[in-house]
């Protein structure tokens, strides 16, 4: 009987992490410069029909590459969820330099889809489209890498449509609010001129708009020394620099973005406790420069 129940638990626990996502995939060291690995990444990215929207250094640091990409399918798919589904159009890889050897780790997308479209997910036609997107990328990755391994822990897609850090902190439908404008065109050109003017020590890492459904993001690096990823990144892990940068969202007049509770919990789920106290004034701190930007 004991036997039996030992076999049905280890059965349950290979069961439940087989159908559990992880936030990243490391697709190992390439044995070249970090110059000559952004220049074979961005390649395989442009040349499997994705395109690239923004690329910088988290924190400032050379050793820290983030690029940013989508495609048309993904836009199409995820500009037509109105609950915030933009977020999930733009795709993520960073490029970590380790010991003088540039290492290649993707925000794995179906991970994201799951926890920022949730519902949507269930259906047969975001799903397969979706899917699909996600092997066009890891497929690309892969022919100039190894076969990636999953790291940064193991959620499932039931838990990730309702993720939350632990109980009290907020999930995705908790999303804060900046600045009701007067218009779609009067937001995109307040956020455009602040981030122009240098407020908040912020960078336009990258915009995607859909005119037609007035809807805009806007991938932020937070450059401040004190207050932004230079403070939080090394704190947090810098191996999960693709989770960067951060965004705001314009959707008819409205901007909000993800609370920080919420989208560093999420890209960061091993995170303790004692390590997430070490930065409890950083989701203030972004909310602050991001209405900052906003007014």
């Amino acid at each position: 009987m004991i036997k039996k129940a030992i076999l049905f638990f280890t059965l349950s626990v290979v069961y439940s992490i087989s159908f559990a996502l992880s936030p990243y995939l490391h697709f190992g060291q390439l044995n070249s410069t970090t110059s000559e690995a952004i220049e074979t990444v961005s390649n395989a990215i442009t040349s499997n029909g994705f395109e690239i929207i923004g690329n910088y250094n988290p924190e400032g640091n050379m050793q820290l590459n983030v690029i940013a990409f989508t495609n048309d399918k993904l836009k199409k798919v995820t500009f037509n969820i109105a609950d915030r589904g933009a977020l999930a159009s733009v795709l993520k890889i960073a490029i970590i330099e380790k010991a003088g050897k540039p290492n290649i780790y993707l925000l794995n997308p179906e991970y994201i889809f799951w926890a920022y479209l949730g519902d949507e997910m269930e259906k047969e036609s975001v799903q397969k489209a979706l899917t699909s997107v996600t092997s066009k990328i890891t497929d690309a990755v892969t022919l100039v890498s190894t076969t990636p391994n999953r790291i940064g822990g193991n959620i499932s897609k039931s838990d990730l449509k309702k993720y939350h850090y632990m109980f009290g902190m907020e999930r995705f439908s908790d999303p804060v609010e900046l600045k009701t404008f007067n218009s779609f065109a009067e937001g995109i050109k307040t956020i455009e001129s602040n981030i122009k003017k240098g407020i908040s020590n912020s960078k336009l890492v990258y915009k995607i708009v859909d005119t037609e459904k007035e809807t805009a993001v806007f991938g932020i690096g937070l450059m401040d020394v004190d207050e932004g990823e230079a403070h939080f990144l090394p704190i947090i892990g810098e191996d999960h620099a693709a989770a960067l940068p951060y965004e705001i969202i314009l959707q008819g007049k409205k901007t909000t973005m993800l609370h920080g509770r919420y989208r560093i919990a999420l890209h960061w789920p091993e995170l303790t406790m004692g390590t997430f106290t070490k930065i409890m004034s950083t989701p203030g701190a972004i909310k602050d420069q991001f209405e900052n930007l906003t007014k």
